[in-house]
């Protein structure tokens, strides 16, 4: 017996080491959320000196920036319609080969750029859907992601490409009026100042992508950031003394439900499913209540699901601020899922405990079967499913690979 309790302990032990090391370590940080959560290799490009000077001094891209400033300079002259002013910013197919070549061929052994893959993007599972540790193919396909991202967001955001959720993601302006080509226009000509005295061959396409989500007024990554020192700072400074063995779930995470009309800050049935997670945290079944939802319903709505949910909780509930972690950027419940593994990750949230999902009925039977879901949205599922405990109650647990970013969702990647 004594020798089964040992070897019991011993697994155990291994296990819960095991889904430490394979835990992210390392986090998407910077003074600009937008950028670092869409495009977080090349925010990792500015950020590190050594590949920051190593990509300014090769021959390769230096000709690739001034070609992409030749190209945004005469855009103003060249270009008769909106669509031409729009190409102008953006990567052409062969230019994001020709990146990728010359990346590939920069990324030796002992490099700067290896070794940003091995101690930053590895670490990070931000690239993990390409289930590659060889540092020079990852780094090309976390290359291509980014800059298809970005080709994605100005033509959503700029061009009026349908997104993949139109009724609350389209963009903001008409582009049959007559009015759309100046504003395109001013676009690339307020971009030719701001990328005057750039260096890296990737910043006139990655900042007209920046520009043309904040003239939507879609800066939603960036909202509450940094929200550790924020709107969850409570939470935060209460997890580091929280004993999580009293407990037999870590979170219980809240999906939103965003109101139908523009004035309801928080719909009935976000309400009903506060009431229903604030009967189990009650019950002692976890330390922490995380609702879940961005500005979301209906389109270019002011009021965020999470905020309203937390604040509901707070004011007529009488939950402590302390045990609530704000979730504010998902838009839909495949997200609340990813988003809520991304903050447990973060705040250090043991992964070896399982979370639980309360939610109303109908709700629950989509999360039951929405792994299918998960794989055409995200392209992997960023959770695996535990027990089914009653018709409002699912087991979740987190998985390293949903901290990988999404490119075609720039609102929430």
């Amino acid at each position: 017996m004594k020798n089964y309790l040992l070897f019991l302990f011993a697994w155990l032990t291994g296990l819960y080491a095991y889904a430490q090391t394979n835990a992210p370590q390392k986090f998407i940080a910077s003074v600009n959320w937008v950028q670092a959560k869409n495009y977080h290799l090349l925010t990792l490009f500015e950020q590190d000196k050594a590949v920051n000077q190593l990509l300014k001094s090769d021959a390769v891209f230096t000709k690739l920036t001034q070609k992409k400033a030749d190209e945004l300079n005469t855009s103003l002259t060249d270009c008769k319609d909106a669509a031409c002013l729009i190409d102008r910013v953006k990567f052409t197919d062969d230019e994001i080969k020709e990146v990728s070549n010359e990346l590939n061929t920069l990324c030796k052994p002992g490099s700067a750029l290896e070794l940003l893959v091995k101690t930053q993007i590895i670490p990070a599972y931000t690239y993990s859907l390409y289930k590659t540790t060889v540092p020079a193919e990852l780094l090309v396909k976390a290359w291509e992601q980014d800059a298809a991202g970005i080709n994605y967001t100005i033509d959503v955001y700029g061009g009026g490409k349908k997104p993949n959720y139109p009724a609350i993601d389209s963009i903001s302006v008409n582009v049959k009026d007559r009015r759309y080509k100046t504003l395109v226009y001013d676009v690339d000509a307020t971009l030719i100042g701001d990328v005057k005295n750039a260096r890296l061959f990737f910043e006139p396409a990655m900042q007209a992508a920046l520009l043309y989500l904040q003239i939507n007024e879609r800066q939603d990554p960036a909202n509450y950031e940094p929200m550790a020192q924020t709107v969850n700072k409570a939470a935060v400074e209460h997890i580091k003394t929280t004993t999580w063995g009293k407990y037999p779930y870590s979170v219980i995470l809240i999906p939103g439900a965003g109101p139908d009309e523009p004035a309801v800050a928080l719909s009935a049935e976000g309400m009903l499913r506060c009431r229903l997670a604030v009967q189990e945290y009650r019950a002692g079944k976890a330390p922490f209540i995380m609702p879940s939802g961005g500005k979301v319903h209906p389109y270019k709505t002011k009021y965020c699901e999470a905020e309203e949910m937390k604040a509901y909780m707070i004011k007529v509930l009488h939950i402590p601020e302390y045990a609530i972690i704000m979730e504010p950027h998902a838009r839909h419940t495949t997200t609340n899922m990813r988003n809520g593994v991304r903050l447990m990750y973060r705040y250090g949230i043991p992964a070896n405990k399982p979370g639980l999902v309360i939610t109303d009925k109908s709700q629950t039977d989509g999360i039951l079967v929405m792994a299918a879901r998960c794989e055409k949205e995200l392209k992997y599922v960023p959770y695996k499913l535990g027990k089914h405990l009653s018709e409002t109650e699912v087991e979740f647990f987190p998985v390293p690979e949903a901290m990988q970013i999404n490119p075609y969702e720039p609102l929430d990647p």
